[in-house]
């Protein structure tokens, strides 16, 4: 019975830490087939490598001041497409970014927390996003 209890607790514990670090930017969700998936989000940036990819990717943005942020998408894909939607909240969308509108603009308070989204439609090749 002691094991079946430490084991409850350690599995508990697990899963806190994994949702701290999930809360604090550094750990993604993602949805992704792919025959090529790489994925590094950063501090001031995130970066994509992929090849024939479909899906999607989440994480919390780790902003660290309440200022006016620039936002660049550089796409570098020989095929398919890719997109960034920022997100508060509530999941709703703030900006979208892509290889048409590769440049935004947005206020953004440290206290709040926002979602970088970044979704694939057979993309290959690779994707920065910088801040």
């Amino acid at each position: 019975m002691n094991s079946w209890l430490y084991s409850g607790v350690s599995i508990a514990a697990v899963g806190t830490i994994v949702y701290l670090l999930y809360c604090k930017g550094f750990g993604v969700t993602k949805s992704i087939v792919a025959v090529l998936f790489a994925f590094r989000p950063g501090k001031n940036s995130d970066k994509a490598n992929l090849s024939s990819c479909n899906g999607w990717v989440r994480h919390v943005g780790r902003f660290q001041e309440s200022r006016t942020y620039d936002f660049t998408f550089d796409a570098q894909l020989s095929k398919g497409d890719a997109e960034v939607i920022l997100l508060d909240k509530k999941k709703q969308q703030l900006l979208i970014l892509n290889r048409q509108v590769p440049y935004g603009k947005i206020e953004i308070d440290k206290r709040n927390k926002y979602y970088l989204q970044w979704n694939f439609k057979s993309a290959t090749g690779k994707c920065e996003l910088h801040w």
